[in-house]
């Protein structure tokens, strides 16, 4: 296992997922893309929560869904969502650089009540339930700013709207 390349796709990644709530709109908050879909506001708020979720697999042996709400309450405001996402990935970063292999190797739990759902090293949680899970609604994020004709920043090289401008 080698942290330095953990910690730079934790940073990678949460460099993109900020530049995509840069572009998030007020006017547009509320707005879903079907009435099963969350709102622009929850789903930038959901992202921000697995940044929690990410501290929680550093921090806790095991992390008990049933112990946690389904869905918190949307943050409001694109400067709201912001700020918790910059307060949450600083703190991450900082638990990121302080861990260690050893930590990063031990065995982490997900569960939901008395129904244990993975058992993996924090490493391979941090990777799959943390960065790909956030790296998903990244993606419907996008789908949602395409939606909106928002422009999409570009990620890993230009996006079609960057290319456009060009």
């Amino acid at each position: 296992m080698d942290k330095d390349l953990i910690i730079g796709d934790v940073l990678q990644e949460l460099a993109g997922t900020r530049r995509m709530l840069e572009k998030l709109p007020q006017e547009h908050m509320t707005w879903k893309p079907h009435e099963k879909s969350m709102s622009l506001g929850g789903l930038s708020t959901h992202l921000v929560n697995l940044l929690n979720w990410q501290s929680a697999i550093l921090l806790h042996s095991e992390f008990d869904l049933a112990s946690v709400p389904y869905r918190r309450e949307a943050l409001e405001s694109p400067a709201a969502v912001l700020q918790e996402f910059d307060m949450s990935a600083r703190e991450i970063e900082k638990l990121i650089s302080e861990s260690n292999v050893e930590t990063l190797g031990t065995e982490w739990t997900l569960r939901n009540g008395t129904e244990v759902i993975r058992r993996q090293s924090r490493a391979v949680a941090l990777r799959t339930i943390g960065l790909n899970h956030m790296i998903h609604h990244r993606a419907q994020l996008g789908v949602y700013f395409r939606l909106l004709n928002i422009p999409v920043p570009g990620l890993y090289g230009p996006s079609a709207d960057e290319l456009a401008n060009t």
